[in-house]
C-alpha cells in the first residue's frame, strides 16, 4: 500500500483483520523479591482490565523466566529463550514498577536488556508504587523504553506506599486509581493497535 492511500484511510485486507482481532497485552510484575506485593497490584490492573473486554491481557511474572544476570553466562538458559518468545507474542504491555532507590529493580533492568525486536514498535504504560508514588523509578523506565522503541503513554497511575497499602504489605487502593487505569489502558490499546501496523 502506498503512503497516499495510508494517507486517506484506504486499508488492506490484513490491516482489516488486525483491526478486528484483539490485541494481547502483558500486564509485567517488575520485581522478584521475598514478600513483593507488586502480584497484588497486577492481579488489581488485570481485574480491572478484564471487565473492558477490549484486550487479552496477562500477567507476565518475571520471576518465571529464572533470568541470569546479563553476560554472566553464555546465554543457553532456557528461560532467556521463553522470556523473548513471550514478549514477541505480546502487542503492547503495564509494566508494574516498584521505585528502589529512585529508580526501578535490578530484575527490571535485566529483564528489559535480555530482549531487543521483541520490544520494539509496541505501546507501554506503567503503574508505579513507592513512598512517592513511585515517579522516579516511572521515569528512569521511560528513558529505557524510548532506546528499545516502546512507546510509552502519558497517563500514569502512581499509588502511595502510604495510602494505598495497609502497613505497606496488603495493597488498598483508593478509588480514584480506577479512573486512571481505564485511561492508561485507553491509551495503550489505542497506540498498540496502531503500532502493530509497523512490524
Amino acid at each position: 500500500m502506498s503512503w497516499l492511500d495510508k494517507l486517506f484511510g484506504k486499508t488492506t485486507k490484513e490491516e482489516e483483520t488486525m483491526a478486528t482481532e484483539k490485541l494481547n497485552i502483558g500486564i509485567i510484575l517488575g520485581s522478584t523479591r521475598q514478600g513483593r506485593v507488586s502480584p497484588q497490584v497486577g492481579d488489581w490492573v488485570k481485574e480491572i482490565a478484564d471487565k473492558r473486554g477490549d484486550a487479552n491481557y496477562e500477567i507476565v511474572d518475571i520471576a518465571d523466566y529464572n533470568l541470569p544476570f546479563l553476560g554472566t553466562t553464555d546465554g543457553s538458559e532456557p528461560g532467556i529463550a521463553a522470556w523473548n518468545e513471550k514478549l514477541a507474542n505480546l502487542d503492547g504491555f503495564v509494566f508494574i514498577v516498584q521505585e528502589y532507590n529512585h529508580s526501578i529493580t535490578g530484575v527490571l533492568k535485566n529483564a528489559l536488556d535480555f530482549a531487543r525486536e521483541a520490544w520494539n514498535n509496541k505501546a507501554a504504560g506503567i503503574v508505579s508504587y513507592g513512598s512517592t508514588g513511585g515517579a522516579r523509578a516511572a521515569e528512569h523506565l521511560r528513558g529505557i523504553m524510548g532506546e528499545l522503541m516502546i512507546a510509552d503513554v502519558r497517563v500514569h497511575p502512581t499509588l502511595s506506599l502510604f495510602t494505598d497499602f495497609e502497613n505497606g504489605t496488603v495493597f488498598k487502593p483508593a478509588e480514584l486509581h480506577l479512573d486512571n487505569v481505564n485511561a492508561m489502558l485507553d491509551q495503550v490499546n489505542a497506540w498498540s493497535g496502531v503500532l502493530k501496523t509497523l512490524r
